[in-house]
């Protein structure tokens, strides 16, 4: 039987958990930016890239398996990669067996990094939906704890400390971007952050093809999306028709949610390479993208999260040398950084 959860998260999760990570998964550098001139206003990058990982979601891992009692037989999770990857290392810090489930759209370099920690992959079907399903199945039937990768109150927690970090560092802050996928990063940062500063505007941003958040909150309530294809992948997957957390979350604290085409994403990993000299993923670069895309209006003095940096090599070679991308049955043109 699955664990019984506490209730949505408040601002003294986050602080708690600001407790129990520090000195593992904290202060990661909160950076200006380099491409500051070329929009005309300030821009700050929370470089999470810098995590031991490689991503923000080690911080809501290494939260939630900091609670769990010591009889805990196992952990599991379905991730699009790292959440996942998250999971593992903080399983091993403890000496626990994790057991990762994924679907099969997940990228080769996110499967192999998380195997080199020690931890089981499963891929099962073509969805996260599909995955969540065998996480289900391995708590029911052999006893493991799921770690959800999103709508969880610790996990949630946990990312919020990213928020309490930047609005510590910048209280005069007029607009906080975030990648928007399943919406715990969202959820945990928003609340740390609007808590800080009322009067901020907070942004989520996501992709055009694929948008489970944003469905949702068209619409009302969590619906399911097709999962396809994208150079931001780590933004992809359903938010759980059954959603507890995070949609209430977002939909509570988001000032609006801005989409990006394949392109602008594209052109965003360039960006961050070139102006900034970062490898990032394409769901990490979407901040950056809505910026270059026009897509936020007077964003005054700005920060995002540029949330990972565990992407396929070969892809992102592609993108910082030009060159045409596939993904599916969708070509995104090459086009040159200038």
């Amino acid at each position: 039987m699955a664990e019984s959860l506490p209730e949505r998260p408040h601002m003294a999760d986050i602080l708690a958990a600001a407790q129990r990570i520090r000195g593992q998964a904290d202060a990661t550098p909160l950076l200006p930016s380099a491409l500051t001139e070329r929009l005309g206003h300030p821009l700050w990058l929370k470089l999470e890239t810098c995590q031991p990982m490689g991503a923000f979601k080690l911080r809501g891992a290494l939260n939630a398996l900091a609670q769990l009692p010591d009889s805990t037989r196992g952990v599991t999770c379905c991730s699009t990669g790292n959440h996942g990857r998250a999971v593992a290392y903080a399983a091993r810090a403890r000496g626990l067996r994790a057991v990762i489930c994924m679907s099969e759209l997940v990228p080769a370099t996110k499967v192999e990094g998380i195997r080199a920690l020690g931890a089981e992959v499963r891929l099962i079907g073509r969805s996260q939906d599909d995955a969540q399903l065998k996480a289900t199945r391995l708590v029911r039937e052999e006893g493991f704890t799921d770690i959800p990768p999103f709508d969880h109150p610790q996990v949630i927690a946990g990312q919020g400390t990213i928020g309490l970090e930047i609005l510590q560092a910048l209280p005069d802050l007029d607009t906080l971007i975030i990648p928007l996928s399943g919406g715990g990063l969202a959820a945990g940062v928003a609340l740390a952050a609007r808590t800080l500063s009322p009067g901020l505007r907070i942004v989520g941003v996501s992709m055009e093809r694929g948008a489970a958040m944003q469905a949702s909150l068209e619409a009302g309530r969590p619906v399911p999306v097709e999962e396809v294809e994208s150079l931001a992948d780590s933004l992809g997957g359903g938010i759980g028709l059954e959603n507890r957390h995070s949609f209430a979350l977002c939909r509570a604290l988001l000032d609006e949610v801005v989409l990006l085409s394949e392109a602008e994403i594209y052109r965003a990993m360039q960006a961050l390479y070139f102006e900034d000299r970062l490898v990032a993923e394409g769901g990490a670069a979407v901040g950056v993208g809505a910026l270059l895309a026009g897509r936020i209006a007077a964003p005054g003095r700005t920060a995002t999260i540029v949330t990972g940096r565990n992407v396929d090599m070969a892809q992102f070679t592609q993108v910082v040398t030009g060159q045409a991308v596939t993904l599916g049955d969708v070509t995104v043109p090459g086009q040159v950084w200038r």
